[in-house]
């Protein structure tokens, strides 16, 4: 989901068990000598942490009069912190603490033993594991990958068809729910299928991770990213949906065109591959799709549930009255407004539902309830380090202080070039932090302020901060989403690159159009 790892947010070869799935042949041979990996995103967000904390040291004191919750422009003032050294080592300590439960004073400070308003990430936390409860849940069942195989079954004779449904389908998991590592078991079913139709790995390879890659980067509703940053951005996961969704309707069809375009030309004449034949891929030819047993009445009722499921929550949280009559528009009777609370008891009530649909018994369902929990607590971890990080810099003052030094050059921009500005911003970020949910809750209290003083809406940061996370995680070789599938499908890095590069390159175009564009309205 967060095209990054959720279970351990670090690069990793795929596991065993994923690797059991795919046929004998498209093993890999274990890389010989030493390799360089980029450091995870707790490494990453630990040094962060420190360096924050010495450089607060360093950065003078300053605080901005606010005005029902937001900075008001040129109200920037300086402030004495009056923290002790001993105060200082303690915010460090207590970093993660506060990052999970901290609670924001009358006087702004955080802490775990004040009155007031929760500041830390517990609630996104806990929806963070609520939504991968009901995830692995859902695929314990097995409805999904048999649903998937009965689609590809049906239109096994129509090449061009499969491709792009298979591509709506994954790009449907990306926006909805951030699809990632879950795609690293659909290869086995893919590349034997799309040989068989006579295209290369390559084409395979592009199918799910364009498919699922485009749908993260058009995020709607994707709780790793959509969701995490707007509650860093203090912000609803509904405000900017409409464009959102937009984005997922132009975006995704440009990706399909993209692999559509490959491989007609790679079925046309074979010579064209980027990556020419592998050992074996003429016994998967003849293997293909291989028998698909019809889907039970209880798959069908499982898929059915996930998807209701997922069409609720975009009901209950989308600000349908301030859509339609304005942001200052009261709520209609009917709106639910609900947030992380509502949601995360929403997932682990269905995820129990999907359960039992699913006849995993008390000890199947329970089990995957704990296993579940376990596959996504390193997101929820990286979350809560990221805040810590804010927290620190909240205690310490010097968080009105950067946003000052940035005042000036955002007034003196165009609403349009403040769009453009964010999105690039975030790229390096992304490269930066390997973790979409990091990137988004230690950037997004930053950045969503400065929209404040461009006057442009902070759904706009967000959505330029996860076009720019959803570019840089088509490509980047930190994560075990791209370098695992590509070891999969037996696709080499280099000519991955060659193929999606072009592509990247027209998403950014597109994307930078949209958040210019929307920042100018």
């Amino acid at each position: 989901m967060d095209s990054t790892p959720k279970h351990a947010s670090e690069p990793s070869e795929p596991s065993d068990a994923q690797s059991s799935d795919v046929p004998n042949d498209q093993s890999t041979e274990p890389d010989s000598g030493k390799t360089i990996r980029f450091p995870s995103a707790f490494t990453v967000l630990f040094a962060v942490t420190v360096a924050v904390w010495i450089l607060a040291f360093f950065i003078p004191t300053g605080a901005y009069r606010t005005e029902d919750g937001r900075p008001v422009p040129g109200s920037y003032a300086h402030t004495d912190a009056d923290l002790s050294f001993g105060d200082r080592l303690m915010q460090l300590f207590l970093a993660p603490v506060n990052g999970l439960y901290g609670i924001l004073n009358g006087d702004g400070f955080i802490g775990p033993n004040e009155s007031g308003e929760l500041y830390g990430a517990a609630g996104v936390f806990l929806f963070v594991i609520a939504i991968g409860i009901f995830i692995t849940m859902a695929m314990s069942t097995g409805a999904i990958d048999n649903g998937v195989a009965r689609i590809a079954q049906r239109m096994s004779t129509r090449g061009s068809v499969l491709i792009a449904v298979l591509m709506v389908l994954f790009s449907i998991g990306g926006t909805a729910e951030g699809m990632a590592e879950e795609t690293l078991g659909f290869y086995a079913l893919v590349v034997p299928l799309i040989l068989a139709l006579g295209y290369d790995r390559l084409v395979a390879a592009g199918i799910i991770l364009v498919g699922a890659g485009v749908g993260v980067l058009a995020s709607t509703v994707n709780p790793f990213a959509t969701g995490v940053a707007s509650d860093a951005a203090d912000i609803s996961i509904g405000d900017g949906i409409v464009e959102r969704f937009i984005m997922y309707i132009v975006l995704v069809p440009i990706g399909i065109w993209w692999v559509l375009r490959y491989a007609r030309k790679v079925k046309a004449d074979p010579s064209a591959s980027m990556m020419g034949p592998v050992e074996g891929d003429e016994e998967l030819r003849s293997q293909g799709l291989g028998e698909v047993a019809p889907l039970t009445g209880r798959e069908k009722t499982v898929l059915g549930v996930v998807g209701v499921t997922f069409v609720f929550m975009i009901f209950a949280i989308v600000p349908w009255a301030q859509i339609i009559n304005g942001p200052n528009a009261d709520s209609y009777s009917w709106q639910l407004d609900w947030y992380f609370p509502e949601l995360a008891a929403l997932f682990i009530a269905m995820s129990i539902v999907v359960g039992l649909i699913g006849g995993l018994g008390e000890k199947g369902l329970t089990d995957t309830l704990v296993s579940g929990a376990g596959d996504f607590i390193g997101v929820g971890l990286i979350i809560v380090l990221a805040r810590g990080v804010t927290v620190i810099m909240n205690n310490s003052q010097i968080t009105d202080t950067i946003l000052h030094s940035m005042e000036n050059l955002v007034n003196d921009t165009s609403s349009g070039v403040f769009g453009a500005v964010m999105l690039l911003i975030n790229i390096p970020l992304a490269f930066l932090v390997p973790s979409s949910s990091g990137h988004a809750a230690l950037a997004m209290p930053i950045l969503a302020p400065l929209a404040d003083f461009a006057d442009v809406s902070r759904a706009m940061v967000v959505t330029a901060y996860q076009s720019a996370s959803g570019l840089v995680n088509l490509i980047t070789p930190t994560s075990a989403v791209v370098m695992g599938g590509l070891a999969l499908a037996k696709v080499r890095y280099d000519h991955y690159l060659r193929f999606v590069l072009p592509l990247v390159g027209i998403l950014l175009v597109a994307s930078l159009i949209f958040v210019v564009v929307g920042s100018s309205v």
